[in-house]
C-alpha cells in the first residue's frame, strides 16, 4: 500500500491556481475532514427538519374521550426552541472537552472518537418517547458535533500549504451544504412517502439515517496521520506541557484577545443562524400548514407536503450556502478577513429580515431563501479560515473550539429569547415565529462592531 507523507508542498507560485499546490496526501486529508463535517451538518439539519414533527408527536396528549390532543403552534415552536438550545448546549460542552482533546492527543484520533458519538445518538434519538429523553439524545449528540469541527478545520489548516489554506477551509466549509442538501433530499423523500401512506412517521426515520456515518471513522482510524507541526509541538518541551491548556490560552495577552474578539463573532452568527435562519423551514411549515388545513386535507397529507415544502427551504438555504461559503475565500484573499466579514454581517441582517417579513408565496422560497443562505453561511466559512489563524499550533484547537463553543454556550442561553418572544411577547398575533425572527435579526450587527478590534490576517502565516 501507497505511504502519503504528510508534508506541505513547495510550489509557491502564486500564478498558479491554489490546488495545484497539493499533493495527493492534501487532497486525502481536504476529503476525509469535508466528509467529517458534511456527515456533522447532516446531523444538524436532520434535526432542525425533524424537531417540528418530533414536538407535534411528542407533546401530544391523550383526552379523555380516548382522542389525540395536538398541541398548539406556540407550543411545538417554543418547545423546538429549547430542545434546540439543549442541542446547542451539548455543542459547545463537546467542543470545550474535544478541542483540548484535538490539542493533547492528536486531530485525527479526536475525530474518530466524535464521529462516533454523533453518529450513535443521533441513531437513539429515533427511539424517544417524550421531550426529555429526546432532549438528552440531542445534548449528546451534540458533544459529538460540537467536537468535530475544531479538530477538523485544525487538521486542514496545518497541513495544507499557506497559499492553499484559505481555499481549502472555504471549500472544506462549503461542501458541507452538500451534507445539509442531502437531509432536505431525505426529508423530501419520506415526506412523500407520508403523504401516500408509505411511511407513519417523518422525523423517526431522518434519525435512523443520521447514524450511518460512524462507518467514516473506520477510514479515518486507518489512513489519516497527525500533522508534522502537532507532532513537533508535542515533542517541544515547554510548549508540549501547555497543549491544549485555557490557562495558556488566557495567560497571553494577545491569545486572550484572539479568543474573545472570536468569541464574540462566532456568538453573532451562530444565534443568528440558529435562532433565526434555521427557522425559515419551521416558518415555511407553518404558513404552508395553515393553507392545507384550510383546503381541507387530511392530516397525514398535510404532514407529508409540509416536510416536502421544508426539505425544498433546506435545500435552497444549502445551495445559497455553497455559493456562499466558497465565495469568502475568494473575497477575504483579495480584500482582506475584516472587510469580508463587514460585507457578510451587514448582508446576513438584511436579506434575513426581509426573508421573516416577506415571505409569504411559494416563488419566494426559490430567490428570497437562497440569498439569505448566501449571505448568512459565508459567515462560517469565514470563521474555519480566521480562527485557526489567531492561534498557535499548540493552542490553535483549544482556541478555535473557545471562539465557536463558547460563542454556542452563551448563544445557547441566547436562545431563551427567540421561545420568549414566540410564546409570550408574539403569542397574540397569528404568526409569533415570523416577528421573533424579524426581532432577532439584529444580533447580526453585533459582529459589526467587534471587527475594528479584530487582527488582520491575510497574507500572514500561522502563528507558531
Amino acid at each position: 500500500m501507497e505511504t502519503f507523507t504528510p508534508t506541505k508542498a513547495a510550489i509557491t507560485d502564486s500564478s498558479t491556481p491554489w490546488y495545484h499546490e497539493l499533493n495527493r496526501y492534501h487532497w486525502f486529508v481536504l476529503i476525509v475532514a469535508a466528509l467529517g463535517w458534511l456527515f456533522d451538518c447532516l446531523d444538524q439539519q436532520l434535526f432542525i427538519l425533524a424537531r417540528q414533527p418530533a414536538m407535534r408527536e411528542l407533546l401530544a396528549t391523550v383526552g379523555a374521550d380516548g382522542a389525540v390532543i395536538v398541541p398548539s403552534k406556540a407550543m411545538i415552536d417554543s418547545a423546538s426552541v429549547y430542545a434546540t438550545m439543549i442541542f446547542m448546549f451539548g455543542w459547545a460542552t463537546g467542543g470545550l472537552i474535544f478541542g483540548v482533546m484535538g490539542d493533547r492527543i492528536g486531530r485525527a484520533r479526536t475525530m474518530v472518537v466524535t464521529i462516533l458519538l454523533y453518529s450513535l445518538f443521533t441513531g437513539l434519538s429515533s427511539l424517544s418517547l417524550g421531550f426529555w429523553d429526546f432532549a438528552v439524545y440531542r445534548f449528546l449528540t451534540g458533544l459529538g458535533v460540537g467536537g468535530e469541527f475544531a479538530v477538523g478545520v485544525a487538521l486542514v489548516a496545518e497541513v495544507m500549504p499557506d497559499r492553499a489554506r484559505p481555499y481549502a477551509l472555504s471549500l472544506l466549509q462549503a461542501l458541507s451544504a452538500i451534507g445539509n442538501v442531502s437531509a432536505a433530499l431525505i426529508a423530501i423523500t419520506l415526506g412523500q412517502l407520508a403523504a401516500t401512506g408509505v411511511v407513519s412517521s417523518v422525523w423517526r426515520p431522518m434519525f435512523v439515517i443520521g447514524a450511518v456515518p460512524a462507518l467514516l471513522a473506520l477510514v479515518i482510524r486507518r489512513r489519516l496521520k497527525e500533522p508534522e507541526v502537532w507532532q513537533k509541538a508535542t515533542h517541544a518541551g515547554a510548549v508540549s506541557k501547555q497543549l491544549g491548556s485555557y490557562t495558556a490560552l488566557f495567560q497571553d495577552p494577545r491569545w486572550r484577545k484572539n479568543a474573545l474578539i472570536g468569541l464574540t463573532m462566532a456568538f453573532s452568527g451562530v444565534v443568528g443562524l440558529w435562532g433565526v435562519g434555521f427557522f425559515t423551514m419551521d416558518l415555511v411549515g407553518n404558513v404552508l400548514r395553515t393553507r392545507f388545513e384550510a383546503e381541507g386535507l387530511a392530516p397525514d397529507v398535510i404532514d407529508g407536503r409540509v416536510a416536502t415544502w421544508k426539505g425544498i427551504t433546506s435545500m435552497m438555504i444549502n445551495i445559497g450556502a455553497f455559493i456562499g461559503m466558497y465565495s469568502f475565500g475568494i473575497v477575504t484573499q483579495r480584500i482582506g478577513r475584516k472587510p469580508a466579514f463587514a460585507m457578510s454581517f451587514l448582508a446576513a441582517a438584511i436579506s434575513t429580515a426581509a426573508v421573516f417579513y416577506f415571505l409569504d408565496e411559494f416563488n419566494e422560497i426559490f430567490w428570497m431563501v437562497p440569498i439569505m443562505g448566501v449571505c448568512q453561511l459565508s459567515l462560517f466559512a469565514g470563521y474555519a479560515i480566521y480562527f485557526p489563524e489567531l492561534f498557535p499550533t499548540h493552542l490553535r484547537s483549544t482556541g478555535t473550539s473557545f471562539c465557536y463553543n463558547v460563542g454556542r454556550y452563551v448563544a445557547a442561553a441566547g436562545m431563551t429569547a427567540p421561545a420568549l418572544l414566540i410564546s409570550q411577547v408574539y403569542a397574540h398575533t397569528d404568526e409569533p415565529l415570523r416577528w421573533s425572527g424579524l426581532t432577532m435579526c439584529s444580533i447580526f450587527l453585533l459582529g459589526l462592531f467587534v471587527l475594528p478590534f479584530a487582527p488582520e490576517t491575510k497574507g500572514k502565516p500561522l502563528p507558531e
